[in-house]
């Protein structure tokens, strides 16, 4: 097997640990936010697993021209998405990290959720 298949293997596994370790928490159908990173982008998605919807979603991309480092942007995208999630009447919300390893761009989205005040 190339190093690349196992890489994405492990991703795999990883993401549907995580996942399956979260669906079991979720008792009480708690809306989920998960995260997309990308080279130049980072993506963060508010999802209902009980309708299977999203419910609003944000990208780095879609913040225009921001100055600073990826953490940074990432930060910015946690805080926008969080604002608008409150907006909107959500308090209460589970990280989804995926297969990503919650460090760096990841954990400053979480940060920027928490500064807006969703509670995960």
């Amino acid at each position: 097997m190339s190093m690349q298949k196992k890489i994405t293997k492990r991703g795999e596994r990883r993401s549907f640990r995580v996942r399956n370790s979260l669906r079991l928490i979720n008792r009480e159908g708690r809306l989920r936010v998960t995260i997309f990173r990308s080279n130049r982008f980072i993506t963060a998605q508010i999802i209902d697993d009980s309708q299977s919807k999203t419910l609003m979603s944000l990208s780095s991309s879609q913040l225009g021209d921001v100055k600073g480092d990826k953490s940074a942007v990432a930060k910015l995208v946690g805080v926008e998405l969080g604002k608008r999630a409150v907006a909107q009447n959500i308090s209460e919300v589970m990280f989804d990290r995926g297969s990503y390893l919650y460090h760096g761009r990841v954990k400053a989205v979480a940060e920027g959720l928490r500064e807006s005040g969703l509670q995960f």
